[in-house]
């Protein structure tokens, strides 16, 4: 009988530190995003959280800043004092995060930035694509359109993003090579809701444009919104956002949306770079992921991001 209970003991003892071992071995992916008000930004979070649920050594946690880049620094200096394994960032500011990223990076916790970049070079790996080419793209497709002629609003986002700043010079120096073209631009912060509001305003104002390039499907969607509600036609205006969302495919194919620059969200990319780090294996300082332009000729032959 003793010899039994002793048994039974030591097999209790080795599975609990079995389940030790496997815990200690399982590694923690933090997602600190800008905002899953947008979009795009919460597509981000769930593709990541996806491709971690296929690895069963890895788990994963996220955070939302509510567009509030103090709350994200805060929440990234949560995640390295949690002692997170790998900590993938979705800023809304390239300067004011730097301090904490360097600081998360210095400790020894491997750093993804994903889409949106930052001005410094405490990171493991920058996930984006090439914002200047998705400007240049809806430029050369609104240019084509206009024959060189005409007035276009400029939709930007999140004014303190590398990523807008980029797109819009994309954009502008194509534009800039059509002299019958003049553009005015507005601020939407890449959110629907700001969009509505400012395309609005513009009606509001009597001011008439004959196309649209919004740096977002969301942007896209609030302007078409807001001009359906004030009985124009948004097939009559040509009009070309960014991302390829499910929404956007369905109104190009309408033909109440001209155009789309699909932009890979990411998520799975990081993933990938994640797993090749916990192999103790190195991992490129850039990876760029290619970006297209989507219209009516090839919206049949890509899917949507989500």
């Amino acid at each position: 009988m003793f010899i039994f209970k002793k048994s039974f003991i030591l097999l209790v003892l080795t599975i609990a530190l079995m389940a030790i071992s496997l815990e200690a071995d399982i590694k923690t992916i933090a997602f600190a995003q800008d905002t899953l008000s947008n979009d795009f930004r919460k597509a981000q979070v769930y593709e990541v959280r996806d491709a971690v649920a296929k690895h069963p050594n890895m788990k994963f946690i996220y955070s939302d800043a509510k567009g509030q880049t103090s709350l994200l620094i805060r929440q990234i200096k949560g995640f390295m004092e949690s002692k997170a394994d790998l900590i993938v960032v979705g800023t809304n500011d390239e300067k004011a995060v730097v301090p904490i990223i360097s600081q998360a990076h210095k400790s020894g916790i491997p750093i993804v930035i994903l889409d949106r970049g930052i001005q410094g070079n405490d990171y493991t790996t920058f996930i984006n694509s090439d914002n200047i080419k998705i400007g240049t793209l809806g430029a050369e497709y609104i240019a084509k359109r206009l024959n060189g002629k005409g007035k276009v609003l400029l939709f930007e986002g999140i004014q303190t993003a590398d990523v807008t700043q980029l797109r819009t010079k994309g954009f502008l120096n194509e534009i800039g090579k059509y002299q019958n073209i003049k553009v005015i631009k507005r601020t939407g912060n890449y959110l629907r809701k700001d969009a509505i509001v400012e395309m609005e305003k513009l009606i509001a104002s009597g001011e008439k444009v004959d196309a649209i390039f919004a740096e977002s499907d969301s942007m896209i969607s609030g302007a078409r919104s807001a001009m359906e509600r004030h009985k124009i036609d948004p097939s009559k205006i040509i009009t070309v956002g960014c991302d390829y969302t499910s929404e956007a495919r369905e109104a190009i194919r309408k033909g109440t949306q001209s155009g789309s620059v699909l932009f890979p969200l990411g998520g799975k990319k990081s993933i990938e770079v994640a797993t090749k780090i916990f192999n103790g294996e190195s991992v490129p300082k850039h990876i760029v992921i290619p970006v297209k332009l989507i219209t009516k000729n090839n919206v049949e032959q890509e899917a949507p991001i989500f």
